[in-house]
């Protein structure tokens, strides 16, 4: 399912993409990049390497399930590749249902951040009134006391309820919603200023290589708050990743040059990398 709404959002027409590829070739901060193990190793850390660099990616926010294959990638990248790590709270696939309520998993993520490596936690996927629960507030505050980033997955509800248990919370809001309408995203990156959204998967962005005229007002309102994601969560998602990135690039040269480096590359950089 997933990989059929990835076709939809990102393969655009070849020659938009590869006309703005040539004509602009943006950098572009990957800030949703996973090399998943718990399904064996994906590709090798070389070809991880090579694909990055045929799609013009420089810089990455790294994740894994479980957090080894971060912590390779982390140290195994050169300094042509600017990265930084976030610990999941996951180990195989099915801790996304019950991540919040596991003892074990707290566990595990206190051990990670010990490490020093971590600047943020997530991706983490919770969604309606799982955010109410006890689990998941003794995440926030662990958040909290640790000054980290929030990868969060999930829906307008939880969004209100970080920012409720961790006033000033910095979150990157995964798919930016994945199909929250336009009008409330407006609303909530109005009232919470420190919300950030990365765009993997999102829909509505582009209508067959055409900008939007909602998501034109949204990126040039918050030029700021925006990053791109590949979202590598299976094997599968890799070979796609510079198409991807120039299918990006297609509906970015649609933006004033100033807004589309931000999105592609210096929002990234600034937020994650203090450049």
């Amino acid at each position: 399912m997933r990989r059929s709404i990835s076709a939809a959002l990102f393969a655009l027409p070849l020659a938009m993409a590869g006309a703005s590829a040539g004509a602009e070739r943006l950098p572009v901060f990957d800030a949703h990049v996973h090399y998943n193990f718990d399904f064996g190793r994906p590709l090798s850390v070389q070809a991880v390497l090579d694909t990055w660099r045929e799609a013009g990616i420089r810089g990455v926010l790294l994740t894994s399930r479980p957090n080894d294959g971060t912590r390779e990638l982390l140290a195994a990248a050169p300094p042509e590749f600017k990265a930084v790590a976030f610990a999941r709270p996951y180990v195989v696939m099915s801790d996304v249902q019950t991540w919040f309520r596991d003892p074990a998993i707290y566990a595990m993520i206190e051990h990670e951040l010990e490490r020093g490596i971590y600047v943020g936690l997530g991706e983490f996927h919770i969604f309606g009134r799982d955010a109410d629960t006890e689990g998941f507030a003794r995440f926030m505050r662990l958040a909290q006391q640790r000054g980290l980033w929030l990868h969060a997955h999930c829906d307008d509800y939880v969004i209100e309820r970080i920012f409720g248990l961790y006033p000033g919370a910095k979150v990157l809001w995964a798919h930016t919603g994945m199909g929250t309408a336009e009008g409330r995203l407006d609303e909530l990156f109005a009232r919470y200023p420190t919300l950030h959204g990365e765009l993997s998967y999102r829909g509505g962005i582009a209508d067959s290589g055409t900008l939007s005229p909602a998501w034109r007002q949204l990126f040039t309102k918050y030029p700021q708050r925006f990053v791109l994601g590949s979202d590598t969560w299976m094997p599968q998602r890799w070979p796609d990743v510079p198409e991807i990135m120039d299918g990006y690039r297609a509906w970015l040269s649609q933006l004033p040059p100033e807004v589309a480096e931000n999105i592609a590359w210096r929002n990234g950089a600034r937020l994650f990398l203090g450049e």
